[in-house]
């Protein structure tokens, strides 16, 4: 991931999906945890090879979101005090020499830091989630009628064991939202609908059973969720008069794709204990 709050979030759409927990939980080598009490609200989150972890400038919620593979404005991550959402946090760790191999997938590779993440925050923060399966309305991303029109990536999934492809493209990573569209060199189905649900009212799944890896564009899209009109002459942030923007609905048809509103069973987060670090 990259600075930026949208470029996190697209940290957590690099591998969406369950993640199996081991007997032994995966845990980094070292870790430095520390508040962070500069002005600058710059942040960044990098999952980087090697099993090295950068956390600068977040607030615990968005961390904890990011350990458990979830957007940031999910509902489907509830509870805790209000301080975990305001009080921003510096983490440096490191795993152990070869627990995460340089030709470790990108997918592979951040679903195990992410676990390593977990065992992290229950230790230095005493963090207890609990995790429960619920039936819930939902949004679908299923195929539309006319079949998909989605544009293929430069590259593979093979080709995505660092960061960043040779080729300098991103796997896994979207960049923008609501007010800039969406912006992704070599995602999958998967990061598509949970890069979304950051702006929709419901959880969002993938069942268009699509595999492989696309470079996807779009325009920015008017607001999901109940909220006030936006003032007359509105701009997005890309310029777009707010007016003139299409509905979230709209660019998924655009992609050959459509949001389907459904009822499903859908795992949720709720964090029943926390506590403020004790210093390094």
């Amino acid at each position: 991931m990259r600075k930026g709050l949208l470029l996190a979030a697209a940290a957590i759409a690099a591998a969406a999906g369950p993640q199996a927990r081991p007997a032994t939980p995966l845990a980094f080598e070292v870790a430095s945890v520390k508040p962070n009490k500069a002005d600058d609200r710059r942040i960044a989150m990098d999952f980087m090879p090697g099993g090295r972890l950068v956390v600068t400038n977040i607030p615990l919620y968005m961390i904890i979101a990011m350990a458990y593979a979830l957007p940031f404005q999910s509902s489907r991550l509830s509870g805790g005090p209000e301080w975990i959402r305001a009080e921003r946090y510096d983490i440096e760790a490191k795993a152990e020499k070869d627990a995460i191999p340089l030709s470790m997938q990108d997918v592979a590779r951040k679903q195990k830091m992410r676990l390593m993440l977990q065992t992290l925050l229950a230790d230095r923060f005493k963090l207890v989630v609990r995790r429960d399966t619920k039936e819930m309305a939902v949004y679908a991303v299923v195929v539309a009628k006319d079949g998909p029109k989605l544009e293929k990536a430069k590259v593979e999934e093979k080709d995505c064991p660092e960061a960043r492809t040779t080729e300098g493209i991103s796997c896994h990573e979207f960049i923008g939202g609501q007010g800039r569209g969406l912006h992704g060199q070599a995602v999958d189905m998967s990061d598509l609908a949970l890069y979304v649900e950051n702006w929709a009212e419901h959880p969002v799944i993938d069942r268009t059973g699509i595999q492989g890896l696309f470079h996807i564009e779009t325009r920015p899209w008017l607001p999901v969720r109940p909220g006030p009109l936006p003032p007359t002459g509105a701009k997005g942030e890309d310029g777009s008069n707010i007016a003139d923007l299409p509905t979230l609905f709209t660019v998924f048809t655009n992609l050959g794709l459509k949001l389907e509103a459904q009822k499903a069973p859908v795992e949720v987060f709720e964090i029943t204990h926390v506590e403020r670090p004790v210093q390094n």
